[in-house]
């Protein structure tokens, strides 16, 4: 009787030593699946962005500030790439003014299109245009510091594409 005993002493350590790995493997497997999970969500959330270097850009030799109408002129380029839409941030006087220039017409109280016309949207693919900003309307009285833009893909803002810091005058540009 006493022998039966030791064999079962023996014999529960073997089953206490496979349960506890069985559930260490279990528990990775969970962590693993958490964490695979996490990262293949970010990884989709950032691949609309993927390959847009270059894409999205400002045109600088078409980007200067008209002191005489108190006016930034920009132009946009969109490359070989599909854009739903590029946000544009103005920064001057302290002030950060920001639009969403988009592939539909619409109107933009500040913004008007260089040669004329008040119906705004963004250029074609493999195309540009260039547009005509109103500073006094956005809060800014002088030149602006900075402009930036940031295309929008599968509904996902990116991160900026080009961005000018010193706007030169459109009187140097001639």
């Amino acid at each position: 009787m006493i022998k039966n005993l030791r064999g079962k002493k023996a014999m529960s350590v073997v089953v206490a030593s496979v349960i506890m790995v069985a559930l260490v493997i279990g528990l990775i497997l969970v962590v693993w699946n958490v964490v695979n999970g996490l990262v293949n969500k970010e990884l989709e959330e950032t691949q609309s962005c993927f390959g847009i270097f270059g894409e999205v850009t400002l045109n600088h030799k078409y980007t200067c500030y008209n002191s005489s109408a108190n006016e930034l002129v920009f132009s946009l380029n969109i490359g070989d790439v599909e854009v739903n839409e590029v946000v544009v941030f103005i920064d001057g006087d302290g002030v950060t003014k920001s639009f969403n220039i988009k592939t539909e017409a619409q109107t933009i109280a500040y913004l008007k299109n260089y040669t004329s016309g008040t119906l705004i949207q963004l250029p074609d693919k493999n195309s540009g245009l260039t547009y005509r900003a109103n500073l006094t309307g956005i809060g800014i009285s002088s030149a602006p510091d900075t402009i930036k833009i940031s295309p929008v893909m599968d509904n996902k803002q990116c991160d900026a594409s080009d961005m000018l810091n010193q706007v030169d005058s459109c009187s140097s540009l001639a």
